[in-house]
């Protein structure tokens, strides 16, 4: 068991029937606008797999001091521009998490 200090972060989306192809598109472009972030390691897109229409992004992030520096940048809005539509705020559009324990295998 390790603590690691990085942060995850998850964002909710929901699609129209028929829409899945524009959030993974949208996905696409918010990745590569984001390519390069101070702080950001990776993120995946996730569909859930019990209901097609719901997915989230799961990113991390060195800390949560780096992802709260990326937030509050000006650029953040326009990086993520391509999957707002798509965001679920029900019951809330997004979670941060510390990593405070892991395992690897």
């Amino acid at each position: 068991m390790r603590g690691t200090g990085s942060t995850r972060v998850v964002i909710y989306y929901r699609v129209p029937e028929g829409s899945a192809d524009a959030l993974i598109s949208g996905y696409h472009a918010s990745s590569a606008a984001l390519k390069g972030t101070s702080g950001l390691l990776g993120n995946e897109l996730l569909r859930n797999a019990h209901d097609p229409r719901r997915y989230a992004v799961l990113s991390e992030w060195e800390d949560l001091a780096a992802f709260q520096t990326w937030e509050a940048a000006k650029d953040h809005r326009g990086q993520t521009a391509p999957v707002r539509e798509f965001v679920d705020p029900d019951p809330r559009p997004f979670a941060v998490y510390e990593v405070v324990a892991s395992y690897s295998a």
